[in-house]
């Protein structure tokens, strides 16, 4: 099978397109013929070799990213149950192997592919639309709100769009760059500002205090971290409250405990608390897949060859990609 293997730690040039054996399913496990693969990014972060702040530890090399796979079922461990084959899954169970034509997967991690969800949409909903799921449990928004969304044009933030939007809150979405605020819009932001620009809080106060209607921002959902992240928390009204799942910047923003009790300001790292609750996973990945099949979630994917990993990997590096990033082999 073809694969993208990764020999050294560095940029993504060192991503290589090679051929390597087939993977053979284990007991408990079966292979997925891979149809898409998604790109995380943290996966970047891996590839570069950098080991602070969130990071995970890295890999073992050479290696194979991708724990996020739809395909179909194509051979299976000798205790599972031959019915699987033929059936078609997707998976997030975040075991390496997903950047190759052929995938294995633990049979406990295997869901069924709706019907009607392409692999690309499916490959998207298993992970972006789980992480989701769980910051919305703990978001608790409601149509009183006013939202500000950061990174609104990525995958969970036009989710995050779409459904503060649905509930009737205000929503305000913060992206880079003129096609990633024009994409926020089309999201159902009432506002998208582009927070590349130096007074991009300075716009969001001032629409707030006019077109917004004088309003207080209630809540700040955010997964860049950093200076837009502190932006974002000084445009918070008293009780406002943070939710974090991530800091893609590289540099974590968390507000201190005086700083919080000084405003009435609550602070929820939803992803830690993901992470520590993993026992939830299951729960939020079939209620995402079935919000996207529903409609209520829309999925933008943004598709390159698996041969063109290293591709991939820059542009999501440099912010050039909309939405989920997904390896087509």
């Amino acid at each position: 099978m073809h694969a993208v293997v990764l020999h050294a730690f560095g940029p993504a040039e060192n991503l290589r397109h090679e051929t390597l054996p087939d993977p053979e399913p284990g007991p408990g496990q079966l292979r997925i013929a891979v149809r898409a693969a998604g790109v995380h990014a943290i996966e970047t972060v891996l590839r570069a070799g950098v080991t602070e702040g969130l990071v995970p530890p890295l890999p073992e090399l050479p290696t194979v990213f991708g724990g996020e796979v739809s395909g179909t079922v194509d051979a299976v461990g000798p205790d599972v149950d031959p019915d699987w084959l033929g059936r078609e899954v997707v998976t997030a169970s975040g075991t390496p192997g997903g950047y190759a034509e052929l995938a294995v997967a633990d049979v406990a991690e295997v869901l069924e592919r709706p019907a009607g969800l392409t692999h690309e949409v499916a490959v998207a909903a298993v992970v972006t639309g789980t992480t989701t799921v769980g910051v919305l449990a703990h978001a608790q928004l409601g149509p009183q709100d006013v939202v500000l969304v950061n990174s609104a044009a990525g995958g969970i933030g036009r989710l995050l769009v779409q459904h503060a939007h649905a509930l009737g809150a205000v929503v305000i979405g913060a992206a880079g760059g003129p096609a990633k605020t024009a994409a926020v819009r089309e999201s159902g932001a009432d506002l998208a500002v582009d927070y590349n620009l130096p007074d991009w809080g300075r716009t969001v106060a001032d629409w707030l205090a006019g077109p917004g209607g004088g309003r207080t921002l209630t809540a700040v959902l955010d997964g860049v971290g950093g200076e837009k992240a502190r932006t974002a928390y000084g445009l918070l009204g008293e009780g406002g409250r943070l939710v974090t799942y991530g800091a893609i910047s590289g540099t974590e923003f968390t507000p201190s405990p005086d700083e919080l009790t000084a405003h009435g300001r609550t602070h929820v790292d939803a992803l830690g608390a993901l992470l520590a609750h993993p026992e939830h996973n299951a729960a939020h990945r079939a209620e995402a897949l079935a919000r996207t099949a529903a409609g209520t979630f829309t999925h933008t994917t943004h598709p390159f060859p698996l041969a063109e990993a290293a591709r991939a990997h820059r542009a999501l590096e440099q912010r050039e990609t909309t939405g989920k990033v997904v390896l087509i082999p």
